[in-house]
């Protein structure tokens, strides 16, 4: 079973992707490293993979677009599983702290690092990569640049770790969610889903949240993004929280389905908290 993630060798996404195939007792299976999270996802609907690993939203920084762009897209790939893998950043590199001029990372990372480079590192240029992993790729030997990723990058990539942790917030964490194609199920703790509606008027949007409310399902995430057709129409994600068996979530659909124009259900899903393993111990 090959299994497509965010590369190179070293990143969070390859992290999550080991324990989500854990916690899915899955056997011999093939980590397939992609460049960019469009890649990743495409791996899985051209039939390259047959499961993925994509984040989908950071505690700081928000809602990973790309990937719930590329869900909209591929309404065929349905959730399996999600999980919450805590973020510490370090920063790393072949020099010496006092000698970075240049900091590389995913954008999020830096984002995430933003109020330690300002403090530590003010006068240095941040350069985006494609993932934090790439970024230690791309620093190694070089005794002016420094990269935002794990420590197990810097390991991977023979770097010294300057600075641990960076992350301004002790909390970081980001949510991974499993991919396949196939059948959405409607049985889980969590559940996934998009809309877009039929038109924009006073009371649009509070008349399909009504949905969820008069099933008694609690959102705990919404979103908007542009729909990139027109001005001021927007698709909205949302995560619920459901309780034992599908019956709410199904009369939920049923009458949400007719206030929409496009409806895409993800799957609902066991979601496991590695975050709060952490806060326990």
């Amino acid at each position: 079973m090959r299994l497509a993630f965010l590369g190179p060798v070293g990143t969070y996404g390859e992290r999550a992707a080991q324990r989500l195939a854990r916690l899915e007792s899955l056997a011999a299976v093939e980590f397939v490293p992609q460049q960019g999270i469009r890649s990743v996802i495409q791996a899985l609907a051209g039939g390259d993979c047959e499961l993925a690993v994509v984040p989908v939203e950071n505690s700081v920084e928000g809602g990973v677009t790309s990937t719930l762009d590329a869900l909209w897209e591929h309404p065929d790939l349905a959730v399996a599983r999600a999980l919450v893998l805590p973020i510490r950043h370090a920063l790393v590199g072949s020099g010496p702290l006092e000698a970075i001029s240049e900091v590389l990372s995913h954008p999020q990372a830096l984002a995430q690092c933003s109020q330690w480079l300002a403090e530590h590192l003010p006068e240095a240029l941040q350069l985006p990569t494609s993932s934090t992993a790439e970024a230690a790729r791309l620093v190694r030997g070089s005794r002016f640049r420094g990269a935002v990723a794990s420590r197990e990058a810097a390991a991977e990539h023979e770097l010294e770790v300057l600075a641990y942790p960076i992350n301004d917030v002790p909390g970081n964490c980001t949510r991974f969610l499993l991919l396949r194609r196939g059948e959405h199920s409607h049985h889980g703790a969590h559940a996934s889903l998009a809309f877009s509606l039929h038109s924009n008027r006073p009371g649009a949007l509070l008349e399909s949240l009504g949905c969820f409310a008069r099933q008694g399902l609690n959102m705990s995430r919404i979103e908007s993004r542009p729909s990139k057709r027109e001005m001021g129409e927007y698709i909205f994600f949302v995560d619920l929280e459901l309780p034992e068996g599908s019956e709410p979530l199904d009369r939920a659909l049923a009458d949400l389905t007719p206030l929409c124009e496009h409806l895409a259900l993800f799957g609902a899903y066991p979601l496991t908290n590695l975050a709060d393993d952490e806060a326990a111990h």
